[in-house]
């Protein structure tokens, strides 16, 4: 009995497998990208039958009619004259044609866009003596960048407020609400103060503030996760080295010392200071000093 009840349940999952796979034909091989990444989508003949002189047509599905992303057929494709390519792919994928006669029909697609997205089917319709239809789900991992889609943050206004190095930023005019920070030169976020959180009309600006630890240079970055925004600006604070700060001090002591003799020589000009002959009691001796010798050195007159 026990041998009877084994038997049967083997004979209803065989049934159940072969169901399946009747209603869903040729497994769905899944292939994940990241955005703006190449990707290569395979479609291989088991048999590696030289496909050179067939057909294969790439399609994708969920729109009506269904997208034409690469045909070819015997030696003409859509790279190389043949007509009819979906606008999204156009001069964006390719074949190998060195791997036709490996039965071999990938195709690769260059700089992956969010909407490439979905389910593809690759056709062999000629093949004999049935036809056969590999299923392929590409599945584009979104990065954050900058986007051009309604609602996106415009590129943030940055600026330095004061000498010491507070920053602000504002980005007006966003939607969804951006999130804003600041971030320092390795990427790490900055504490930032909120001076203006506000929405008029469905749009949303934003101001913050931060003071700069030290100089270099900073970003305001603004993110829009809900749309895979990301946009910032970025604003350098000057660094004064120390021989600048010390040169700076030194110029304007030297300037300080250099006014004030100025002041005191006009002033001992002013009561008569000679700074080539002395002061004036000097002067006036070394004058009766010089006639008394001069007398001295005349000879005597004859009487």
């Amino acid at each position: 009995m026990e041998l009877l009840l084994l038997f049967l349940s083997f004979c209803f999952l065989t049934l159940s497998r072969l169901t399946f796979g009747a209603e869903s034909g040729t497994p769905v091989t899944t292939v994940t990208v990241k955005e703006d990444d190449d990707v290569i989508l395979p479609c291989s003949l088991d048999t590696n039958v030289n496909i050179e002189k067939m057909l294969f047509d790439w399609k994708k599905e969920g729109t009506v009619p269904q997208k034409e992303v690469f045909m070819y057929v015997e030696g003409k494709h859509y790279n190389n004259g043949l007509p009819g390519q979906d606008e999204q792919f156009r001069d964006r994928v390719s074949h190998f044609p060195e791997e036709l006669k490996y039965g071999n029909a990938s195709i690769r697609i260059k700089q992956t866009r969010l909407e490439d997205k979905g389910n593809y089917t690759c056709d062999f319709p000629r093949l004999q003596p049935e036809t056969k239809i590999f299923h392929i789900e590409l599945v584009v991992e979104p990065v954050l960048k900058v986007r051009n889609v309604p609602g996106a943050a415009p590129e943030p206004y940055v600026t330095i407020l004061k000498d010491k190095g507070l920053l602000q930023c504002k980005v007006p005019g966003a939607s969804p609400k951006p999130t804003v920070e600041w971030w320092d030169s390795d990427n790490k976020t900055l504490p930032s103060k909120m001076l203006q959180d506000k929405a008029e009309q469905g749009r949303f600006y934003v101001t913050i503030q931060t003071t700069a630890p030290k100089p270099g240079c900073y970003q305001c970055v603004s993110t829009q996760m809900e749309i895979w925004h990301r946009i910032s600006s970025e604003i350098c604070v000057p660094e004064v080295s120390g021989f600048s700060a010390v040169w700076v001090i030194a110029t304007v002591v030297f300037g300080l010392v250099l006014f004030g003799a100025v002041v005191l020589l006009s002033i001992l000009k002013a009561k008569g200071y000679n700074c080539n002959k002395g002061t004036p009691e000097a002067t006036n001796h070394s004058s009766n000093e010089s006639q008394h010798l001069n007398q001295a050195s005349k000879p005597p007159l004859n009487e």
